[in-house]
């Protein structure tokens, strides 16, 4: 895809959008749209990814509490159908196609052209992390920040296992985090948990973002004085992955392989699903990064192909979880210890949606009952 022309047009207006090629990366949207004072209402956490691609899968961060994924904010596609038509479709012309594309993992068309939506883009971001050494304080506060749109505008998550991933998911935060954490032992193995909040701030209006988050850390239970927040400019916030992967490729950790497994979780099944998780996991040797952290169900339009859990009627909040696992043959994963950690994440995958209702996000089964089960009566 990256082979089409990357070429973007931008329309500024009461509602402001690109018209790009689904071949462009996010990076390249990003970085011209930012010379015009917008930015995409709701990006992925790696941006060297095109944007046919993620809307294809849905395309979620932290953003997508208060935005939706990357799929619902969309204004029209141009693709390809299976019979080589070029068809444009929108919520109004074509919708059925329209809506099936989106998050159809490329099974209805080809995205070749996209029209997205822009919004103001600040110009500094207050960049906040907190930790805690209890899962159910960590999960409570993460609801009540993305309970607070008006004030927060990204919200993610991830667990600490062991020091590797306390300084790997601290490369690009550019506060010093230096503080010692007992991770017990093997037998007994003591894990915590950081909330990682932003504030963007747009300096032209009146708004005390400082106060802003003073008042929010107020209202939080993380662990005493172990709040750090730094102030940086919005493109470094949004590119901050992009440092992560220098360093992963310096190492020799990048062009490895990434058993993931994402998943949908309903919020009344994240704690079976983190004990499910750490049964499945060594965190003493565990190398990668375990996301997770809350959406809202309504933020997401269910007429897309994107799979979602069932939450229940009362309850909108639903949990992804990511284990982003590294898988290097170096330190002594060969295929076969890469076949186990495949299905150990299998048995995760299988018994969270058999137990927990839980999907797959970016999903992957083996045999057509796997997708059969996953897609249910759609």
């Amino acid at each position: 895809m990256c082979s089409l022309s990357s070429e973007i047009e931008f329309y500024k207006g009461d509602v402001s959008y690109a018209d790009v090629s689904g071949g462009a990366m996010w990076i390249e949207l990003l970085e011209q749209s930012l010379k015009l004072g917008l930015a995409p209402r709701s990006l992925t956490d790696y941006l060297y990814l095109t944007i046919g691609g993620t809307l294809s899968n849905a395309g979620i961060s932290g953003q997508t509490f208060k935005h939706g994924p990357q799929i619902s904010n969309v204004l029209q596609l141009k693709v390809v159908t299976g019979r080589g038509e070029i068809v444009t479709c929108s919520p109004t012309k074509d919708a059925e196609l329209f809506n099936a594309v989106l998050g159809g993992l490329g099974q209805f068309a080809i995205i070749t052209r996209a029209r997205i939506l822009l919004q103001e883009a600040p110009q500094k971001v207050k960049w906040v992390r907190a930790f805690y050494d209890d899962f159910g304080a960590f999960t409570k506060d993460q609801e009540l920040l993305v309970s607070m749109s008006d004030s927060v505008d990204y919200v993610e998550g991830f667990i600490v296992l062991n020091e590797q991933s306390l300084h790997s998911s601290s490369i690009a935060f550019p506060a010093n985090v230096d503080f010692n954490l007992d991770f017990g032992t093997r037998s007994s193995p003591k894990i915590y948990y950081c909330i990682e909040f932003a504030v963007h701030d747009y300096q032209t209006k009146n708004t005390n973002v400082e106060h802003v988050v003073q008042v929010i850390s107020r209202q939080m239970s993380h662990t005493a004085s172990h709040l750090y927040s730094m102030e940086v400019s919005y493109f470094d916030f949004l590119n901050r992955v992009r440092m992560e992967e220098m360093s992963l490729r310096s190492s020799g950790l990048w062009e490895v392989y990434h058993p993931w497994l994402n998943m949908f979780v309903p919020k009344a099944g994240i704690n079976g699903f983190r004990d499910l998780l750490m049964d499945s996991i060594s965190p003493d040797n565990f190398e990668g990064l375990i996301l997770i952290y809350p959406l809202f169900r309504h933020k997401w339009d269910t007429n897309t192909s994107v799979v979602l859990p069932d939450t229940g009627s009362t309850d909108q909040v639903m949990y992804v979880v990511g284990i982003l696992r590294s898988a290097n043959p170096i330190d002594g994963c060969s295929h076969r210890c890469l076949q186990e950690l495949l299905l150990r994440h299998r048995h995760v995958a299988d018994a969270a949606a058999a137990g927990l209702s839980a999907k797959q996000y970016l999903a992957h089964h083996p045999t057509p009952a796997g997708w059969h089960r996953h897609f249910g009566r759609r």
